[in-house]
């Protein structure tokens, strides 16, 4: 990237927001392209996302797999190409956490699981009890705070006309 470049505020905020998802155990290069994505008018193409970071489309690659996965970005065919294009959704914060919420029940069905088959009167069996009590705990928390940012998002105004009915719930 251009020295020019690493002055620039957009530049600036891309890489201290990756940096401050990296610390938290984000990968620093699926930071990198979800804020540069995040900060761009429109849907980019790998080779654009690669030219904002001064890296190769190829190192943009597992990246994106990663934030597709994730429900984080949304890809695109660019029309009579081989190329995709990479946007965020319209709500990437609530579906790359809220609704991504079904490791809770897997972790739930096992534990139970591990109950009978630990005995739920034995000390390890008490301790997977209280994991799946936990477990539960967060599912329920997890869809009781879906709702509550489903109103926030309506009272600040970030809904688009006639979003409200169509927003999944948790």
């Amino acid at each position: 990237m251009a020295d020019a470049d690493a002055h620039d505020p957009v530049h600036l905020f891309v890489e201290r927001m990756a940096l401050t998802f990296a610390e938290v155990g984000f990968p620093r290069m699926a930071a990198r392209v979800l804020f540069t994505v995040m900060s761009a008018d429109d849907p980019l193409t790998a080779a654009e996302i690669g030219e904002r970071l001064g890296v190769s489309a190829a190192a943009v690659s597992g990246a994106v797999r990663y934030l597709t996965q994730f429900g984080m970005l949304i890809r695109e065919p660019v029309p009579r190409s081989r190329r995709d294009r990479y946007r965020m959704p319209e709500n990437p914060w609530y579906e790359g956490t809220i609704t991504k919420t079904a490791i809770y029940k897997t972790f739930i069905d096992v534990a139970e699981g591990g109950i009978g088959a630990l005995g739920s009167e034995t000390p390890a069996g008490e301790r997977v009890a209280e994991m799946r009590d936990f477990f539960l705990f967060v599912q329920e928390e997890i869809d009781s705070l879906g709702e509550r940012w489903r109103v926030r998002r309506a009272q600040t105004g970030h809904l688009r006309p006639g979003e409200g009915s169509t927003v999944p719930s948790g």
